[in-house]
């Protein structure tokens, strides 16, 4: 099944008139495993988020659209605090903890506030 980031990383493929090896191939790994992150069997690497929007060039509006799309495919977000200073730490950790509890008006406050950033 096309994931929402499968379908955004073929939707680049296509304005950039790419096929699956083309992007494989810049991305450096195998057809068969970009087809697995494209159908969501595989989980795309942390890495290819900026790789990607160097590599295509991505406008903020597509940025957007290619975070939104990672945010849907993934169950599960690791964070590495341990290079963090403190204070960025005890947000990390709080934010972890209380996210679950918070509004939908308090959840779209934060994001304007991370998109103005």
């Amino acid at each position: 099944m096309l994931t929402s980031l499968g379908k955004f990383l073929r939707k680049i493929r296509i304005d950039n008139d790419e096929y699956l090896k083309d992007m494989a191939d810049r991305l450096q790994v195998t057809v068969s495993f970009l087809s697995a992150v494209e159908n969501g069997k595989k989980k795309m690497p942390s890495t290819w988020n900026r790789k990607i929007c160097s590599l295509y060039k991505l406008n903020e509006k597509q940025i957007q659209e290619f975070t939104r799309a990672i945010a849907e495919s993934e169950e599960k977000i690791e964070l590495n605090i341990k290079d963090l200073d403190i204070k960025n730490q005890c947000l990390a950790v709080s934010f972890a903890r209380k996210l679950s509890d918070l509004s939908d008006h308090k959840l779209d406050e934060l994001m304007k506030i991370m998109e103005d950033e």
